[in-house]
């Protein structure tokens, strides 16, 4: 009874940041597709500017609903499914044609490096009700850099200054200072 009288109390997206197990047909999700038609349609829109940095940079303000610092960078195109949650720091860099799979939160922190075709993905769906959510929150710390064509999945937190090669899938947590390559990635080595 407790849990249910908390969850009454929780919006759809905090529970979704939460990991809590949402049914995309219940009433409460349509505010999760109502973010997700702005989100998408704001994308196609910026995905169709020419690359003005300036225009382009005041176009995703608009889509995060807040200021992006001056120093953080965003390279067009790009695929945001949840904008609202998606925190992003300062000198964060990403290259072009990114999917972002944000439900369940994403915080990527300062001086993140971002290769070109990265994927995030912070959704899954229950084995036994492919209609429920069940999502988990990814974190990437200060300094990473992740290569080309890398895929996170749900709930992984890359450290501090850790590297992950290109290709590389990460479905575990990375160290602070790793060096992580390979599907599924692995330690090669540290950074000293």
């Amino acid at each position: 009874m407790y849990k249910t009288m908390v969850t009454e109390k929780k919006n759809v997206f905090e529970r979704l940041r939460s990991g809590e197990p949402v049914n995309m047909f219940e009433p409460a999700y349509g505010a999760a597709v109502e973010e997700m038609n702005r989100t998408r349609t704001a994308i196609f829109d910026i995905n169709q500017m020419r690359p003005d940095y300036i225009k382009v940079h005041d176009a995703f303000d608009r889509l995060f609903n807040e200021p992006m610092h001056e120093t953080t960078n965003i390279t067009t195109p790009c695929q945001i499914d949840f904008a609202n949650q998606v925190k992003l720091g300062k000198h964060v860099f990403i290259n072009h044609s990114l999917t972002l799979m944000s439900a369940g939160g994403v915080t990527i922190d300062d001086g993140v490096q971002i290769g070109p075709q990265a994927t995030i993905v912070t959704t899954n769906h229950d084995l036994k009700d492919h209609n429920t959510l069940l999502c988990k929150h990814v974190r990437i710390k200060r300094n990473a850099w992740l290569g080309g064509r890398v895929t996170v999945m749900p709930g992984v937190t890359i450290g501090e200054n850790a590297v992950v090669a290109g290709g590389a899938l990460v479905v575990k947590d990375v160290p602070d200072n790793a060096v992580v390559a390979g599907v599924p990635a692995k330690v090669i080595k540290m950074i000293e």
